[in-house]
């Protein structure tokens, strides 16, 4: 005989529902609905005039050179920054795993970068790289390569994708570690006995059991990619030069807080909320059909 329990309280839950709520109507829903209603008006920079134009700022901003420029930008940047965190903290964690005395303390060093805010870590590769004070900018000079990321495009690329992949390795290292404590030992220590080595017991033991992980932080990195970088970008180069590392969240707020074209920066806000989304649906319809959970 089984008995039946029934939380007496009926209101309760309810109640412990809405802070949550209250935030992400206040947070979310209300700034979403604000940009959706926006895009469909032109108005100018003081709020004195407004004219509801449709969808002319969609026509206008996908039709704008620079945008496609940046969209193109948007692409190798996320791609980068999603992906190398992810390499790299697999190997990380992976040799970690390995150590027995100390253990802790390497994976202490490891997540301490991830409480480093965005500007911080920006300034901090600024520093490294300047070109005339950067301590590694000196070494590359000596080596003979003309590094100057303040007017070379692509040099200032890979300086912001070093910055936000640096400013991620500790959060992905974080969960990857979780995932390798999750493995049974039995499973490797089988296949040891089996006569695997220990480069075929990863990829046919603990990468697939790491599909999860791996899953998760590809979705939360290409979130990352896309919205958390604007510190770093906004402290090394603010776009430049010549707009070579203008994203798509920083063309969102240099249209709209510096040159104030309110309606535009606006429309740009909610092509990339939908970007994402769709990204998003696409990782979860797509790449996780070939993630086995166990």
């Amino acid at each position: 005989m089984t008995s039946r329990v029934i939380f007496p309280h009926k209101v309760l839950p309810y109640l412990l529902l809405v802070p949550q709520i209250a935030i992400t109507l206040v947070f979310f829903y209300w700034p979403a609905s604000q940009a959706l209603r926006q895009s469909t008006l032109r108005e100018d920079p003081f709020g004195l005039v407004t004219t509801f134009v449709g969808l002319g700022n969609f026509r206008q901003v996908l039709s704008d050179p620079d945008y496609i420029g940046s969209v193109q930008t948007t692409i190798i940047f996320s791609a980068a920054t999603a992906l190398i965190p992810m390499a790299i903290a697999l190997v990380l964690a992976v040799m970690a795993d390995k150590v027995i005395k100390g253990r802790g303390f390497y994976r202490t060093l490891m997540i301490w970068p991830y409480a480093v805010a965005p500007a911080i870590a920006g300034m901090l590769w600024l520093f490294l790289f300047n070109p005339t004070i950067g301590t590694f900018a000196y070494m590359l000079r000596r080596a003979g390569y003309d590094w100057d990321p303040l007017l070379n495009g692509n040099q200032a690329m890979l300086m912001i994708i070093m910055a936000a992949a640096w400013k991620q390795i500790s959060y992905n290292f974080l969960f990857f570690v979780a995932g390798l404590q999750a493995i049974p030992k039995s499973l490797l220590e089988a296949a040891a006995v089996d006569g695997a080595r220990e480069v075929k017991r990863f990829w046919t033991i603990v990468f697939p059991l790491l599909a999860p992980t791996s899953f998760f932080l590809l979705v939360v990195n290409t979130v990352y990619a896309f919205f958390d970088t604007f510190g770093i970008i906004h402290a090394v180069t603010s776009g430049g030069p010549g707009k070579a590392t203008e994203t798509l969240v920083y063309k969102v707020y240099n249209d709209g807080f510096v040159n104030l074209m309110l309606g535009s920066s606006a429309a740009q806000s909610v092509i990339l909320m939908g970007i994402v989304i769709a990204l998003t649906a696409i990782q979860f319809r797509y790449v996780e059909r070939k993630v086995h959970y166990a």
